[in-house]
């Protein structure tokens, strides 16, 4: 006779997995490796190489999440990996490359800086944690932590292929350090362009703009970057301030109107 399962019985516990996904945490490990590179180049004043090690830390970062999407592979691990990944690589790195190549010659107004710029890395990083699913996944709010290094690590980059020594530039550098932390925990509005589909097929066109855009980009490359950063970090200003002007002039025309 088969056995009758009552009530009292309880389903058997499910076996928690031991394993990691390899392929995204990779990427977020090379990102948290040339992070640590770039403090190391940092402290041996080689600042280029710090610099373009927080550059590839943004690109291995882009990747990690993007992959995880693409096979199937998120985690609750992946996830909090990527977090501290990033708070070493665009939160910590970018202000010791800063500090030793500009404000160290400030003396406590130029740690207060770089330390303004990683404590703000780390609020950012904990609201965007606590925001997960809840958020529009359209924008960011805040300039986003890889964003906000790229300023510091195309701006010193230039600094050093124009041979300019960074303490002839302390007070500028340690306003954009702070600066770029400042944005990160505002409220201002960014495009993430997680909306973006690499797997669908694109217009003929927008392949060639492509192309043209990285022709750009190696015309001169730490200007250009440096460029783009500083564009999209004031574009989330800009574009909040101008919505809020638009939401203001349609609510003064309705209540106008009667």
């Amino acid at each position: 006779m088969p056995s009758v399962k009552t009530m009292d019985q309880a389903p058997a516990p499910r076996k928690r997995s031991r394993g990691i996904y390899l392929l995204p945490n990779l990427f977020t490990t090379a990102a948290l490796f040339a992070g640590f590179y770039a403090v190391l180049s940092a402290a041996q004043a080689h600042f280029e190489a710090a610099s373009l090690a927080i550059l590839a830390a943004m690109v291995f970062d882009g990747f990690d999440g993007r992959i995880a999407r693409m096979t199937n592979t998120q985690s609750d691990f992946g996830a909090e990996y990527d977090s501290l990944s990033d708070m070493v690589a665009f939160g910590v790195a970018p202000a010791l490359v800063a500090y030793h190549w500009a404000l160290a010659g400030l003396g406590k107004l130029g740690w207060l800086a770089a330390f303004v710029y990683t404590a703000a890395a780390a609020l950012r990083l904990a609201r965007f944690n606590t925001q997960i699913g809840i958020a529009d996944k359209r924008y960011f709010q805040g300039l986003a932590s890889p964003a906000a290094a790229a300023i510091i690590a195309s701006g010193v980059w230039l600094g050093t292929e124009l041979k300019i020594d960074g303490a002839n530039l302390s007070w500028l550098v340690a306003a954009l350090t702070a600066g770029a932390g400042l944005l990160m925990v505002s409220n201002y509005r960014y495009l993430s362009f997680k909306q973006l589909n690499l797997q669908g097929r694109v217009p003929f066109l927008l392949a060639v703009f492509i192309m043209l855009g990285f022709g750009v980009i190696f015309i001169n490359p730490p200007l250009i970057l440096f460029a783009m950063a500083l564009v999209y970090a004031l574009s989330g200003p800009v574009w909040t301030r101008l919505r809020l002007r638009e939401r203001r002039a349609k609510r003064a025309q309705r209540f106008g109107g009667h």
